[in-house]
């Protein structure tokens, strides 16, 4: 199973390799594309560590998060695309499953378990929508009040995004308003946390790190 996996980066030295090594441990034949948005860390020479493996590089100007995927999602070679955080390490991949699943919907996304400092911390605010053992089409967000997809672990058929593009307008959520549209064009996507799982680990510049637990 060939994936081009796309990962957006600014200064995530600590952590964007261990989400690098994760994809590469599960699609050793992948190819992994960092958008990256003027990071003045160490993020570059960790990447180029991984050169021998089919990786490439990409900077960007006037960043925002659609436009950065959009532009991965253009340069990607197959037809299956993972959007993964750059502190997302992949825990676990059921292949049939995914497979299966990318035939029936247009996205699958899996469980996330958010870890701070090595400590796995309660599910609240964000992270209570990554529930366990379920899975849910469309899964609709009561707290935000609309469809709920996150782009730090989530699996596309490369077609639908060429022709459903992210807005590039946002500076956030960029997820689940594309799953809105989605919905209304009559699509399904998928939230299963019974085959695909990722461990989220912390950065202080996180989004969606809010009441530690």
């Amino acid at each position: 199973m060939k994936v081009s996996s796309i990962i957006r980066c600014k200064n995530e030295e600590e952590w964007i390799g261990h989400a690098i090594q994760s994809f590469i441990d599960f699609f050793p034949d992948g190819e992994i594309i960092i958008i990256d948005n003027g990071s003045t860390d160490s993020s570059r020479e960790v990447v180029r560590l991984f050169d021998r493996f089919d990786v490439r590089w990409e900077s960007i100007d006037n960043y925002t998060p659609g436009k950065s995927l959009n532009l991965g999602v253009k340069y990607a070679k197959h037809d299956i695309i993972l959007i993964q955080s750059a502190h997302t390490v992949i825990k676990h991949i059921d292949f049939d499953s995914l497979k299966e699943n990318l035939k029936q919907n247009i996205a699958v996304f899996g469980n996330q378990i958010p870890v701070y400092l090595g400590k796995r911390i309660t599910k609240r605010y964000v992270w209570s929508h990554f529930k366990e053992s379920t899975h849910i089409k469309n899964l609709f967000s009561d707290i935000e009040n609309k469809y709920f997809l996150h782009n730090a672990f989530c699996f596309y058929q490369k077609e639908i995004l060429l022709k459903n593009k992210f807005e590039e307008k946002l500076h956030g959520k960029e997820d689940r308003y594309w799953a809105e549209n989605i919905v209304k064009n009559n699509y399904t996507y998928l939230y299963d946390s019974i085959n695909l799982s990722s461990y989220h680990h912390y950065t202080s510049n996180g989004a969606t790190w809010k009441g530690l637990g």
